[in-house]
């Protein structure tokens, strides 16, 4: 083709589309941030095109990521390189009834900060330092005035929703209920958000997720105490609008499930867009995996719904400093340890004996609900003061001291704190359990939780993961086509975001992966100091061969480990989605 004016042409390489089809080998031409060539002859270059030889690897829509908790960190790290330099391109905001779009600085680092393990007085400061907005066409604005890495869409959270309208002392006490005024203006607020292109709302019914700060603290997320007329309410509003519903269930009753299952039916009226966590092979309910297909083809079926489970697709691995941990919150033993931030106050409850014995019943109960499987013996020891502990699992040191288990574990706690680091491993330890589940119909991708629990795990590179699974299982489960659409064209189509393929016309949102890339390295353990946060030491992925290139909006943003000079410093890449709207390429703009 005689275009000598393309700005990007990605040669050589086998492209898939996002639609699930085969791959086929095509040349890519991108003018202006668009797609403008797929062909299967070589595209003439000019002298200012950058070319990109991609001979035996994939071309790719970019991956999307719909449950990301980089609403404070976008403010102060907009070009969110974790995600991007492992082929993200798109991330969703607002989750789990958490957004920064109404409430104020001190309400948003309280609402955010434990439930994510994220460390409030950063994220105090960054919403404080650049909040400018007080409604959601203002904070779009706000966002693409920043030197933006990936496109970003965004969810209204109801807790935000609730903090906002009823104040966050009354919004978390189970006495007080909005009134009939406060219900109108939550309804009302909602309304203003999907108007200005919000994708829809999330809530949160698992009372687990507790307030930070000292004020409110320990006390439930808002939105776990609305009532079920509420949620009707607020779901009504979205059905109408065909907007989309992300929660969380209350894990300790889990009735409420069947309301939001029922809530994606379309029996008679206009189906709700449902995406519900988590679908996984949980080693505390190794039965459970079983229950995730049949429940969305019901709902999807006979039930005429839009119901999804959203899946991360690898290995559910997690670290904790001490006892910093989301699991404890699980139990009553657990959260009373989580309320005391400061460490002497800490260690005075967990050596009292009397608090032994309440963690050890807490423990031991066997019909109690729970994420975590409580299993010493599946607790490894990384990094200890005590050099002789590292490598051991909790349970043979008890064995080894003749003492419970949990006295063997707070005993570390309390000697060595949060320089105590250990490991576990939560769901998804089973390959042909996750194989299975990932095939699933109602199935997707997501709950990767980029940007929160930055000591605890780090998902950034799930699509990777993702395509290594299928690449070294030579396509046994799914091809790599059918991992490239789950992990872009089925969240794009679903969501109602511009972006997810590679045809003619679309964006040039797009990753290069080199499948030699796909090693070891992708599952390795690897921290990096976080400048946004005061060098804060995160895990990270660092996985560098397996991407080549990300591009987005038709620019190349990193290439073979490096990223553009300007990227997420001086110019903006990527744009803010509107549900439903086709969203030119932000091309060279500077911020």
């Amino acid at each position: 083709m005689n275009e000598s004016h393309f700005d990007v042409v990605i040669s050589g390489g086998t492209v898939f589309d996002g639609d699930g089809g085969p791959g086929v080998r095509r040349d890519v031409g991108i003018v202006d941030g668009v797609v403008r060539a797929v062909s299967s002859d070589a595209l003439d270059v000019g002298p200012d095109t950058e070319v990109i030889d991609a001979t035996g690897q994939w071309i790719m829509p970019g991956f999307i990521d719909v449950h990301t908790h980089y609403d404070a960190e976008v403010l102060v790290g907009p070009g969110l390189v974790e995600s991007v330099r492992h082929g993200v391109t798109t991330v969703l905001l607002g989750n789990c009834s958490l957004s920064t779009l109404y409430s104020t600085p001190v309400d948003i680092a309280d609402l955010f900060s434990r439930v994510e393990a994220l460390p409030r007085d950063h994220v105090l400061k960054a919403v404080d330092t650049h909040k400018t907005w007080d409604g959601p066409e203002e904070y779009i604005a706000a966002l693409e005035r920043l030197p933006l890495g990936p496109n970003i869409a965004s969810l209204v959270g109801h807790s935000d929703l609730r903090a906002h309208v009823m104040g966050l002392d009354r919004s978390t006490d189970r006495s007080q209920k909005p009134t009939r005024e406060e219900t109108a203006q939550m309804s009302d607020a909602l309304e203003k958000a999907l108007d200005a292109g919000m994708l829809g709302m999330s809530t949160m019914t698992n009372p687990w997720d507790k307030l930070d700060g000292d004020r409110y603290r320990s006390r439930s997320l808002p939105s776990s105490y609305a009532s079920w007329s509420e949620f009707r309410r607020l779901h009504k509003i979205l059905r109408r609008r065909g907007r989309l519903l992300q929660s969380i269930p209350n894990l300790n009753t889990k009735y409420d499930m069947v309301f939001f299952l029922g809530a994606a039916t379309g029996i008679g009226r206009r189906a709700l867009k449902v995406s519900l966590l988590a679908a996984a092979d949980a080693k505390a309910s190794p039965w459970i995996h079983h229950i995730f297909g049949p429940l969305a083809a019901i709902v999807n079926g006979p039930g005429k719904g839009q119901f999804r489970w959203q899946h991360l697709p690898t290995t559910f691995d997690v670290y904790s400093d001490g006892i910093d941990l989301v699991v404890f919150e699980e139990f009553g033993s657990g959260r009373a340890a989580l309320h005391l931030r400061e460490e002497l106050g800490r260690n005075e409850l967990l050596k009292d004996e009397a608090y032994r014995r309440w963690f050890r019943a807490d423990f031991e109960k066997k019909f109690s609900s729970r994420v975590w499987h409580r299993d010493f013996g599946d607790v490894i020891i990384t990094e200890c003061p005590d050099a002789s502990v590292i490598g051991k699992n909790v349970a043979e040191l008890a064995r080894e001291q003749g003492i419970h288990v949990v006295d063997a574990f707070l005993d570390l706690v309390v000697e060595h704190g949060r320089k105590l680091r250990w490991h576990t491993t939560i769901a998804n330890h089973r390959r042909k359990q996750m194989d299975k589940l990932i095939t699933k119909p109602g199935v997707t991708v997501g709950f990767s939780d980029a940007g929160a629990h930055l000591r605890n795990m780090a998902f950034y590179n799930f699509g990777i993961r993702l395509l290594r699974r299928v690449h070294d299982a030579h396509e046994s489960f799914l091809t790599v086509g059918q991992a490239a659409h789950k992990l872009s064209g089925e969240l794009a189509d679903f969501y109602g975001v511009d972006t997810g393929h590679l045809r003619l016309g679309d964006r040039a949102d797009i990753v290069v992966v080199n499948p030699a890339g796909l090693t070891d390295e992708v599952d390795a353990y690897n921290e990096e100091s976080m400048p946004e946060f005061s060098g804060l030491s995160r895990m990270v992925n660092r996985n560098d061969d397996a991407v080549t290139a990300t591009l987005i909006g038709g620019r190349v943003v990193y290439r073979e480990g490096r990223f553009a000079s300007w990227f997420g410093v001086s110019e903006r890449a990527g744009r803010f989605l509107r549900a439903g709207v086709r969203t030119p390429a932000a091309t060279t703009v500077s911020v």
